[in-house]
């Protein structure tokens, strides 16, 4: 059988692969960019384990086939730090023990992500019905939504400061030191 070539961006990085017809995002990220964050939890779209976001939208990368991400946009949870610098639901995930085995994490964070993105002061009920995609058999989900809210706090207070000019890229996409 032979492999469908797919460019795309990852991350904010232009990335090539060939994958097979009928191969999943999942398996994509994993076993071919090297993506290992997403984890399989169900390979049914039934926990959320695998959230990632294509073109902005929330979606199980186990329900969406390598190939069809052709062109578009592609944002995972190592996309979320800035290099060592965290992002806030991170921190906020770690300040509030929102986390214990570890293998929903990742895709809370990207669904709690997707939801600031689009609602930056959402009440919990929206939080605990954004999230209600993603299972945990650990935490018990309080910490998690509270980690949400925080975090939520925190982003508001940082759109208030003024904004820090971006990085600049190489042509290797990695960010640029800047020297003096």
């Amino acid at each position: 059988m032979s492999g469908v070539h797919v460019s795309t961006t990852i991350n904010g990085d232009p990335v090539e692969f060939v994958c097979q017809p009928g191969e999943v995002l999942l398996d994509v990220l994993r076993n071919r960019v090297g993506l290992t964050g997403a984890k399989e939890g169900c390979g049914t779209g039934d926990c959320g384990t695998c959230s990632v976001t294509v073109d902005g939208r929330l979606v199980c990368s186990c329900l969406v086939l390598g190939a069809e991400v052709e062109g578009r946009t592609v944002t995972t949870v190592e996309g979320m730090a800035d290099g060592a610098d965290l992002h806030p639901l991170q921190k906020k995930f770690i300040e509030h023990a929102a986390l214990q085995c570890g293998i929903c994490t990742p895709g809370f964070l990207v669904a709690a992500k997707a939801l600031l993105d689009r609602n930056p002061d959402p009440s919990e009920e929206q939080i605990r019905y954004a999230l209600a995609g993603n299972l945990c058999r650990c935490t018990g989900y309080d910490k998690i939504v509270r980690a949400v809210q925080a975090a939520a706090k925190d982003l508001a207070v940082d759109a208030t400061k003024p904004a820090k000019p971006a990085p600049k890229k190489t042509t290797a996409g990695k960010s640029a030191k800047k020297t003096a």
